[in-house]
């Protein structure tokens, strides 16, 4: 049996580009909890079903795999800023509160909202799967908004990228 090395197998995996989404929840306490995530995708259509994952290592698995709803930002290229406020490595510590100074509301459901994304799903938690050293999170959609126009933003080798914008029209 041939063995792939995680570093291998991580550069290869960075050669397909994603999407990068906020997931954004509340705590037991009330207290908003967001996470940034590129492991987003489409389960059915019939139920509405989604899904994202997390490392198991990660202080967030705690939060959003007990938490019975959250919400899904689909991020605009312009955001890159809100990404990184809730992007980080398992092995990084939070140097400073990442909701100082964020402007975001609240939706119906009491979850953390953020304003300007392309699109954003409101899903209740349908279970919880193992993913190996990852924790797959299925939600089910129970509502969403959606912009028309706009561009993603990206992550495509360990960077932030952007849709080229169409050099005909």
């Amino acid at each position: 049996m041939h063995l792939v090395a995680p570093s291998d197998f991580r550069a290869a995996l960075g050669a397909f580009a994603t999407g990068v989404c906020v997931v954004s929840s509340r705590g037991q306490d009330g207290r908003p909890a967001a996470v940034t995530v590129n492991s987003f995708a489409s389960v059915s259509l019939d139920p509405p079903l989604v899904l994202f994952c997390l490392d198991r290592r990660g202080s967030a698995l705690a939060h959003f795999g007990e938490a019975g709803a959250w919400a899904i930002h689909v991020l605009a290229d312009s955001q890159q800023d809100l990404a990184r406020r809730f992007a980080r490595r398992r092995h990084e510590a939070v140097a400073a509160d990442p909701w100082a100074g964020l402007e975001w509301a609240e939706d119906d459901d009491a979850l953390p909202a953020f304003e300007g994304c392309l699109a954003r799903l409101r899903c209740r938690v349908e279970r919880v799967a193992d993913g190996g050293d990852h924790a797959i999170l299925i939600g089910r959609v129970i509502g969403l908004d959606w912009q028309p126009a706009g561009r993603p933003l990206l992550y495509f080798r360990g960077r932030f990228e952007a849709v080229a914008a169409d050099e005909a029209a």
